[in-house]
């Protein structure tokens, strides 16, 4: 091709970008569209995802939006009626100019490229220290005002974040707690937001723990993974998973933090999963439940099945609710049967200071098989590293299964993890009602509570179940 014949390429390639419509044209996938529509509720979101996966795109697409005002008749999350003034950022000035700059305007000297169409671009101003770096740009919103969006980085340091009051915050890769924090506090007297865009690969930071242990109810997390992102062919998702490094890939591939070492259940979940639209249990297969009581924390409650004969065991529900009562918990556990036996915690002997009962009493009260005795192994110990070790042995050797879909469990076996070699007591609460379960796996019953193999009674140990 000569060179003439390239520059028309060129040129061809450049407009077919410029008369790109973004703001009219997109369509978010489920993941997005719902972060989307948490900037009504929540002052705080994250965007966890993995890499490629669209985070920095939705990122750039909610921006824009604000910026312009040109919200799309789908659009179900906050919106802005008059211009704004907008902080978008990244780790250095090179990866701001690079990611969250280009996504939004394109590069330099090819501005309007980006999602935000040339027309709707005013004077801008370059950043010294940095080539082709924007300090601001006005953006022309549909009130007929000038939106300001700045470029900022985390290594300007935490003064350069100190400034006026700003409207909307985005952060596209995870920022230092200090720089986070500072750039939150721009946004109190606008009443505004802060979204953030990353792959957590730095673990659980501090940020990241604010996001997904954090109590604040003015925080959302959204983890968008590569199956989630409808760009990428299902063929090859696989081939982009296996090019990772090992150590990344969750990270990489489906946006759960790095844990590294530190991780309890450091096992693939293809290893683990089972499709339940599939999945028979045969009759001889017994059953019971298991039961982690809280309030400020979940109530969690995990029904699993165990083949006795090949010794796999099988998590097939999972229950999680906080602050209500045994009623409640108890009305929404009885449809798994009225028959199942339930594993319980210690904490179940503790007495409730309105009823004098103990709390496992209450749960029998309302209907449910509680066991006789707290969860405990056959020898009378109940060693939480014990169980954990039990479960990751099962695990690592396929006698562990876990319905697919149940996506709270998922969760908690992803960020179920250590620090200075002691387990993490927060977010944990499905892992430790399944270790209840798999602790008292012999007083499982068939289901029904009723043998199927013979007509003989159930042994004496089980009693308490007629």
């Amino acid at each position: 091709m000569s060179q003439k014949q390239q520059l028309l390429v060129f040129l061809q390639e450049q407009a077919s970008r410029r008369s790109t419509d973004y703001l009219g044209n997109y369509q978010p996938y489920a993941k997005q569209k719902a972060f989307h529509a948490d900037g009504v509720s929540f002052r705080e979101r994250l965007l966890r995802a993995g890499n490629q996966n669209g985070k920095t795109f939705a990122g750039a697409m909610e921006m824009a939006i604000h910026l312009t005002g040109k919200y799309p008749d789908w659009w179900n999350g906050r919106r802005y009626d008059r211009p704004i003034v907008a902080w978008a950022s990244s780790d250095t000035g090179e990866t701001t100019r690079d990611n969250p700059q280009r996504a939004l305007l394109g590069l330099l000297g090819d501005i309007g490229t980006g999602v935000i169409p040339n027309r709707l671009i005013g004077k801008s101003r370059p950043a010294m220290g940095v080539a082709d770096l924007l300090d601001y740009v006005k953006i022309k919103h549909e009130s007929g005002g000038w939106s300001t969006l700045r470029f900022k980085y985390y290594a300007q340091g935490r003064q350069k974040w100190q400034g006026p009051p700003i409207d909307v915050i985005w952060y596209d890769e995870e920022p230092p707690e200090e720089i986070y924090d500072e750039g939150l506090a721009r946004t109190i007297a606008t009443r505004g937001m802060v979204y953030t865009t990353f792959t957590p690969l730095l673990g659980m930071s501090e940020v990241v723990r604010r996001f997904l242990l954090g109590e604040s109810e003015d925080r959302s997390d959204t983890n968008m993974n590569i199956e989630d992102a409808e760009h990428i062919p299902p063929e090859e998702r696989a081939r982009i998973i296996s090019s990772f490094p090992a150590h990344e890939r969750e990270a990489r591939a489906r946006g759960i933090p790095t844990l590294g070492s530190g991780r309890i259940f450091p096992v693939a979940e293809s290893d683990l999963a089972y499709d339940a639209a599939i999945q028979q249990f045969p009759a001889h297969f017994v059953w019971l439940g298991g039961i982690d009581f809280g309030w400020d924390h979940p109530t969690a409650a995990a029904k699993c099945c165990w083949d006795r004969d090949a010794d796999i065991f099988y998590v097939t529900q999972a229950y999680k609710r906080k602050e209500q009562t045994p009623l409640i918990h108890s009305g929404a556990l009885k449809p798994w049967g009225a028959w199942l036996p339930w594993a319980w915690p210690h904490d179940g002997l503790q007495h409730d200071k309105q009823s004098g009962k103990q709390l496992k009493e209450s749960y029998a009260d309302h209907g449910l098989k509680m066991m006789p005795e707290k969860a405990s192994f056959s020898d009378g110990s109940n060693g939480v590293e014990a169980g954990l070790m039990e479960m990751l042995d099962a695990m690592q050797t396929g006698r562990f299964r876990v319905a697919s879909h149940l996506a709270e469990w998922w969760e908690e076996f992803r960020l179920y993890h250590r620090k200075d070699g002691k387990v993490i007591k927060e977010l944990d609460d499905l892992m430790s009602a399944t270790r209840y379960a798999w602790m008292m796996r012999r007083l499982a019953v068939p289901e029904g509570g009723i043998r199927r193999n013979s007509g003989r009674a159930l042994p004496r140990k089980n009693a308490w179940m007629n």
